[in-house]
């Protein structure tokens, strides 16, 4: 399912804020936003942007921006207010409250005379998705991501916590969510090419840290054995998102891997067994059970802690079953993710 950067939400709750006479907390979906107090009643629609959505230039987001300052012998003055060249929507804390995305009313977007809840209106609105920045030595564009196979981006539980339904009751496996930048590896089966993937396309060889990640776990060696496989991993360490892992070399831990001509990913287990026979690391397994019975509040306290041996913050998790399963909800495979709030809180670009 691809994920609604901005869409078509309706109040469910609306919550006070302690010592604030000017805000207050609207709940909708799984996520919160602080808004001005009396703009929302239970069951209003409303235009929500969620975090890492970056809002157009236009004039209903300008109050987002911030006013530079001069100085002059009659002292400072405010200037227009001037738009970072990718304003990024962040998880912030306001009077204590913690607020996920932006939610706007729908009388505020005339272009909209038509929704209902759950519309996507990313494309007709311009909202964008933020992307980090690309890593050093990353390598450039060799062709499009292969068609074959999904790219590594997860849905976040709090925009479709009915999928956690899909899941109740039945074996399941937790998995560390390491921050680093995702890479895919595969044989395209219809011209026998070997593809070393970064998150959006195919990366040209030569010197680059999915090359050289490739070369160092003989990827290309093991999937001209397996060539109807593609792995899918996150590559981590030092030059790489900060290094929050504190890993001394550049590393790999492989999360996926993809039966191309069956069009299915292998299970837990079979993933698991496969990598371990060919040498190739896996993410940390953090949790399995025979009966999910998670709620989207433990999940996300669960996603809160540090990365093994430091005090950095860890991203999160992801939540499968143990046996890969269809799910109507996502329209695709069941599967998702929980982001530690503590690490959205301090991230920093």
């Amino acid at each position: 399912m691809q994920r609604k950067l901005a869409s078509i939400q309706k109040v469910l709750a609306i919550l006070p804020i302690e010592n604030a006479d000017a805000i207050e907390l609207v709940q909708i979906n799984g996520w919160q936003c602080v808004t001005k107090k009396g703009e929302f009643d239970i069951g209003d629609l409303g235009v929500f942007l969620e975090i890492d959505s970056i809002p157009p230039d236009t004039p209903v987001f300008r109050f987002l921006w911030t006013p530079t300052r001069k100085y002059s012998q009659e002292g400072e003055v405010s200037q227009p207010n001037t738009r970072p060249e990718k304003f990024r929507i962040r998880t912030l804390r306001l009077r204590g409250t913690l607020s996920q995305g932006l939610f706007l009313p729908l009388g505020a977007f005339p272009e909209l005379p038509d929704v209902i809840e759950g519309d996507d209106v990313t494309t007709v609105l311009g909202v964008e998705k933020y992307e980090p920045a690309v890593p050093v030595g990353m390598g450039g564009f060799r062709a499009h991501f292969p068609g074959f196979i999904s790219k590594t981006d997860e849905m976040r539980i709090q925009s479709l916590p009915a999928v956690l339904e899909e899941l109740r009751g039945l074996p399941y496996v937790v998995t560390l969510k390491y921050d680093g930048t995702s890479a895919t590896y595969c044989i395209d089966p219809r011209d026998n090419l070997f593809h070393a993937c970064g998150r959006n396309f195919s990366i040209q060889e030569g010197t680059n840290l999915y090359w050289e990640t490739a070369r160092k776990y003989n990827i290309e060696g093991v999937l001209r054995q397996f060539p109807h496989y593609a792995i899918q991993g996150e590559i981590v360490g030092p030059g790489v998102q900060k290094n929050p892992l504190a890993l001394k070399v550049r590393g790999f831990f492989a999360f996926n891997v993809y039966d191309i001509p069956a069009g299915r990913y292998l299970n837990h287990a079979e993933a698991v067994a496969f990598l371990n026979e060919v040498g190739i690391p896996t993410v940390e397994v953090l949790e399995t059970g025979e009966e999910f019975t998670h709620t989207q509040e433990s999940l996300l306290q669960f996603a809160e802690g540090f990365y093994p041996n430091t005090q950095n913050e860890r991203e999160g998790i992801v939540i499968r079953p143990q046996v890969e399963r269809f799910s109507s909800l996502l329209g695709g495979r069941l599967s998702f993710k929980a982001i530690s709030n503590r690490y959205l809180l301090k991230e920093k670009d």
